[in-house]
């Protein structure tokens, strides 16, 4: 390869980078779990792996949350996924908005298979790829707020018995709610062969906070 076609080539790379991690860049799904099925190490482990992945892929500069709420146990309240990610505007890696503010988001979004990407601009798989991945952890009902802890594979720390909800990455499947992206059905575990059996893999939203 000459000269030419190599500088041509890192410069490509140099805008690539520069445009998908752009500063508004403030939303992704990751492209994989920590792999211990709903067991995220609870809501820190959880913001530390969107902060992993993110700064892996370019977006040093933002605080990440995950978008996941906890029940209340004993003294310790439950947290709303809704509270955790900022007042928004969210764009994913690619510049485009998926929704304005926290009301938008819970209600006419831009989320769609083609827009919830990865931290590196991929799509996921969803109903009718193999293999299916669109079940994405929440824990959370449709106005993002918490479930019970029964119902977050105990507040995130559980890869055995339990429950949590899920949302359709790509809006469509089945469930009491088969069209929402945060609240579309139970799992039939926490771990990670119970989820991928559901069409999971142990996958969440990614928000940043702080820009």
């Amino acid at each position: 390869m000459n000269r030419s076609v190599i500088g041509i080539t890192a410069a490509t790379v140099l805008m690539v980078a520069s445009f998908t991690y752009a500063a508004e860049v403030s939303f992704f799904i990751t492209s994989a779990g920590p792999g211990k099925g709903a067991d995220l190490g609870g809501l820190a482990g959880a913001d530390a792996h969107c902060q992993k992945l993110a700064e892996t892929a370019g977006g040093q500069n933002h605080t990440w949350r995950a978008y996941l709420s906890i029940g209340a146990v004993g003294d310790s309240p439950a947290v709303n996924a809704r509270d955790r990610i900022g007042k928004g505007p969210w764009h994913n890696v690619k510049g485009v908005m998926v929704a304005k503010d926290v009301d938008e988001l819970h209600g006419e979004n831009n989320l769609t298979k083609e827009t919830v990407l990865t931290e590196g601009g991929a799509i996921v798989n969803g109903r009718g790829d193999r293999p299916n991945r669109h079940d994405i952890l929440t824990g959370s009902n449709l106005d993002g707020t918490s479930l019970d802890a029964d119902r977050t594979c105990e507040n995130w720390t559980s890869s055995g018995d339990g429950t949590t909800t899920v949302g359709h990455h790509d809006r469509t499947g089945g469930g009491p709610n088969p069209t929402s992206w945060n609240s579309a059905h139970g799992t039939r575990g926490c771990s990670q062969s119970n989820l991928q059996s559901t069409g999971g893999d142990g996958l969440f939203y990614c928000f940043a906070v702080s820009k």
